[in-house]
């Protein structure tokens, strides 16, 4: 699993403008405020959140993050077992985030 420091993340986020960022938290977190252009998909969700992970694309990259990076470094690891190879879980979460949050 590829863990990135918030410098990391967002450097490597401005080189790949096509990739997806991930909000994984519950979709109550999520309208608290997230980072700008995420999808929520709740991790929590269990099934329902593998059937909504299988209908994105595989050959894309995805940063993902939830409010202090466990469960987005879980969602990263099943991502891997179902065939994502371009996963990236944002250590320290939204709470240690220090860029742009919409609310």
């Amino acid at each position: 699993m590829s863990n990135l420091s918030q410098t990391e993340w967002a450097k490597a986020l401005t080189k790949q403008p096509e990739a997806v960022i991930l909000d994984v938290r519950t979709e109550e977190e999520f309208e608290s405020g997230y980072i700008p252009n995420a999808k929520n998909i709740d991790l929590r969700m269990g099934p329902g959140f593998i059937d909504e992970i299988n209908s994105l694309e595989k050959n894309k990259s995805y940063y993902v993050y939830c409010r202090s990076g466990a469960r987005s470094a879980q969602a990263v690891q099943l991502m891997r077992d179902l065939g994502f190879n371009e996963t990236y879980n944002l250590l320290g979460g939204i709470l240690d985030w220090e860029g742009e949050v919409v609310k």
